[in-house]
C-alpha cells in the first residue's frame, strides 16, 4: 500500500505536534479535575444522598463511554472528510462551553445532560491521533503515539490533584477552570494548528453507514491485521478496567490501605507511565522495532496484573506497578503498526472504530470486575479464596492479547521501513 504523509515545513509541523500534545493534555486535565468532584456535586443536586448519589455517579460514567462509543466514529468520519483541525477546533470549543453548562447546572438532570455532551466532544481524542497519522513519518510514530501517552499521564497526575484541591474552594470550582483551559486551547489552536489532511486526500463524502460504531467495525474487516490488533486494544481496555474498578476497594481490604496512600501510589503509576511512553518509546523502537517491542510490553502486562492480584503483602504488589507500567510500550507501537495498514482518507474512521471499541469496554468492564471482586470477597466466595480474581482475570485478558498479537504480526520486518518521500506537489 503506498503511503505519504502531509507536506508541512519542519517548524509548521513542530509546533503543529505540540499543539496536539498540549490539547491531549489540557484535555485530560480537563476531565481529571472534575473527577474528584463530580460525585459531591451530584449529592448536593440530590439533595445529600449519598446512596442515591452512587448511583447516579454509575449512571453518568456509563452516560460518557458510551457517549463515547456512538460519537468517535462520527468525529473520524467527519474528519476524514472536513478536515482534522475543523473538528479538533467545534470539539475543544463545545468542551468549554459544557463545562461551563455543567459549572452553572442548578439540576441534576442538567448537569446529567452535560455529561453527554462532554462524551460527545471527548471523541475528539481520535482525531488527535488521525492527525498525528496524517503529519508523521510511519518510522517515527510510535514515538510520537507515545509523546500522546505521555500527555494523558500528565493529566492522570496532576487533574484530580488540582480538582481535589479547588474543590475544598468551592464545589464548583474545577468546572470553570475546565472550561478556561478548554476555551483557551481553542483559541491557541485557532491560531497556530495547521490543517493535516489537505482536500486532495479526504474523503468523497460522508456517509451515515460508515460513522457508527458497527460500520466503523465493518472497516476493520477490511483490513485482517488491523482487525487482530484492534482485538487487542479491545482486550487490553477491557482488562485496564479490574483497576479502575477495583483497585481503591482491592487494596484497602487486603491491604488497608487509605485514601492518601491509594492517591500516592496512583500518581507514582501516572509518573512511571509517563516516563515509559514519552521516553522509553522513542528510545527502545530503534532497538526492539514493533514487533517485539509490543510483545515485550504485553509480557509486562501480564506480570504486573498477575502480582497485583496474587501478592499477599502491600510490597510485594508495590512490585507490580512498574511492570503494568512497562506495559506501556506495548501501545504506542501497535498503535502506529496499524496506521500503516489504513488509506489516510480513513485515518479517522479508524481512531474512530479503536476508540469506539476502547468505550465498549468502559460500558461492559466496570461491572465485570466489580461484580468478580465482590463475589470473592463474600461469605459465599468460591474456592480458592482470590480476592484479586479481577487483576488474575486481567493477566488472563494480556495472555490472550499477547497470543493474538504473536499470531497476527508473523512475519512481519523487524523494523517498519521509512515513509516513501512524498510527492511535491
Amino acid at each position: 500500500m503506498s503511503e505519504s504523509h502531509t507536506i508541512l515545513p519542519h517548524p509548521r509541523r513542530h509546533a503543529a505536534v505540540i499543539f496536539i500534545f498540549v490539547t491531549v493534555t489540557i484535555d485530560m486535565l480537563a476531565f481529571g479535575i472534575v473527577i474528584p468532584v463530580l460525585p459531591h456535586l451530584i449529592v448536593e443536586l440530590i439533595g445529600g444522598s449519598i446512596a442515591k448519589a452512587a448511583v447516579w455517579s454509575s449512571g453518568f460514567s456509563t452516560l460518557f463511554m458510551l457517549m463515547q462509543f456512538v460519537c468517535s466514529p462520527i468525529q473520524g468520519a467527519l474528519s476524514d472528510r472536513f478536515g482534522r483541525r475543523t473538528v479538533i477546533l467545534i470539539s475543544s470549543f463545545g468542551l468549554g462551553i459544557d463545562f461551563i453548562v455543567m459549572a452553572l447546572a442548578p439540576f441534576l438532570w442538567i448537569l446529567f445532560i452535560g455529561r453527554a455532551v462532554s462524551g460527545m466532544c471527548a471523541a475528539s481524542f481520535t482525531t488527535t491521533n488521525a492527525y498525528i497519522a496524517d503529519i508523521t513519518p510511519r518510522e517515527k510514530r510510535a514515538a510520537a503515539f507515545g509523546m500522546l501517552g505521555g500527555a494523558f499521564a500528565i493529566g492522570f497526575i496532576v487533574g484530580p490533584a488540582l480538582g481535589g484541591f479547588l474543590g475544598h474552594v468551592s464545589i464548583r470550582l474545577p468546572f470553570w477552570l475546565a472550561a478556561v483551559l478548554c476555551l483557551v486551547n481553542f483559541c491557541y489552536g485557532y491560531f497556530v494548528l495547521p490543517e493535516s489532511l489537505p482536500k486532495e486526500r479526504r474523503a468523497a463524502k460522508f456517509d451515515w453507514r460508515h460513522a457508527n460504531p458497527l460500520g466503523s467495525v465493518m472497516l476493520l474487516k477490511r483490513y485482517p491485521q488491523v482487525l487482530a490488533l484492534a482485538v487487542v486494544f479491545f482486550l487490553l481496555a477491557l482488562a485496564q478496567f479490574s483497576i479502575n474498578s477495583t483497585y481503591v476497594l482491592y487494596t484497602d481490604f487486603r491491604y488497608g490501605w487509605g485514601p492518601q496512600t491509594v492517591g500516592y501510589t496512583l500518581a507514582l503509576v501516572g509518573v512511571i507511565t509517563g516516563v515509559v511512553q514519552a521516553l522509553l518509546v522513542r528510545r527502545l523502537m530503534p532497538k526492539l522495532g514493533e514487533r517485539r517491542m509490543i510483545l515485550t510490553g504485553l509480557a509486562f502486562v501480564i506480570v504486573g496484573y498477575l502480582v497485583f492480584g496474587l501478592a499477599p503483602e502491600a510490597w510485594i504488589f508495590l512490585t507490580g506497578i512498574p511492570f503494568l507500567c512497562l506495559g506501556g510500550l506495548a501501545g504506542p507501537p501497535a498503535q502506529s503498526l496499524i496506521t500503516h495498514q489504513v488509506d489516510p482518507h480513513e485515518q479517522g474512521r479508524l481512531q474512530g472504530a479503536l476508540s469506539s471499541l476502547q468505550s465498549l469496554a468502559g460500558i461492559f468492564g466496570p461491572a465485570l470486575f466489580a461484580n468478580l471482586f465482590a463475589l470473592f470477597i463474600s461469605k459465599h466466595a468460591p474456592t480458592p479464596h482470590l480476592p484479586g480474581v479481577a487483576f488474575v482475570l486481567a493477566a488472563v485478558l494480556a495472555l490472550g492479547a499477547l497470543l493474538l498479537t504473536m499470531r497476527a504480526t508473523r512475519g512481519m520486518p523487524a523494523h517498519i521501513p521509512p515513509s516513501p518521500a512524498p510527492e511535491t506537489p
